[in-house]
């Protein structure tokens, strides 16, 4: 599993490196295409516009019915929205930059590539799972919201059953998501996240809390620190900070994920509402 996760490691930086190389020369000649597509730049339906007619030159000149076309396999749903983002963009502007023939010849290569890396990816994923399946904690991990396959196989990796730290504090800490007070002489400055840490732990509790979003209890917590004035990036380390206590928990039990119930006061406190 070490392998498999550690080269796995390798293709997420090579597909956001190709990622970002891909949006970066969109911006350069075309910023409007860029805010059309960018966002969605590694689905396969834009990649597939990308690899078949390149940028925006290209896309003209295929045609809005054969952009359609590619598209329609890859995005049954929303290809008609796609294909008329992508016209308002080319629309939008009516310069043509230096830099845009050659994009035609760069952007389908460039796809191409992130598309292969893409698809080693799903297959180790595959591979992944069928691997973390056989651990006894596996579905400890994967029941809690916002853990997949890969950040619970990272997570076992780097600590096992947990049994090794004293608290979820211990564990925090060893993790880098515990905050640290500055302090200047009798002063206290504040709390600021550490750069200490393991690295790898750090990045899977982060990226599970980010996939946790969509889950209203995390969600809560996460607006409730925006509204305390915190940016993205320090909620998201408060909300890992807040799930590593659960999550210690959850593997010295060995049990399951189970939301937290609202508290008699609260439901009184509904009621009355």
């Amino acid at each position: 599993m070490e392998v498999l996760v550690g080269y796995d490691d390798d293709l997420a930086g090579e597909a956001t490196r190709l990622s970002n190389r891909i949006r970066g020369l969109l911006t350069g000649i075309h910023p409007a295409l860029e805010r059309a597509i960018g966002p969605d730049i590694t689905h396969r339906a834009v990649l597939e516009i990308l690899a078949h007619c390149g940028g925006p030159a290209g896309i003209r000149a295929a045609g809005r019915e054969q952009v359609a076309a590619i598209t329609a396999e890859h995005a049954p749903r929303k290809h008609a929205k796609l294909v008329d983002r992508v016209w308002a963009a080319l629309d939008e502007q009516t310069v043509t930059v230096p830099g845009t023939t050659a994009a035609d010849t760069v952007l389908p290569q460039l796809a191409e590539s992130l598309k292969t890396v893409l698809a080693q990816r799903k297959t180790l994923a595959a591979q992944v799972e069928e691997l973390l399946d056989a651990h006894p904690l596996a579905g400890v991990l994967t029941s809690m919201p916002g853990i997949g396959v890969r950040t619970a196989s990272r997570i076992l990796l780097e600590i096992g059953d947990a049994s090794s730290f004293a608290s979820s504090a211990h564990l925090a800490a060893y993790a880098g998501i515990a905050p640290v007070t500055h302090k200047s002489g009798s002063s206290i400055k504040g709390e600021h996240p550490t750069r200490a840490g393991n690295r790898k732990l750090k990045r899977a509790f982060f990226l599970a809390a980010f996939a946790a979003l969509s889950d209203p209890v995390s969600r809560a917590y996460y607006d409730k620190k925006r509204a305390e004035g915190k940016k993205h990036n320090a909620a998201l380390i408060c909300l890992a900070r807040r799930r590593c206590d659960v999550l210690f928990a959850m593997l010295r039990n060995g049990t399951y994920y189970q939301p937290p119930q609202p508290s008699k006061e609260n439901e009184k406190l509904a009621t009355a509402a």
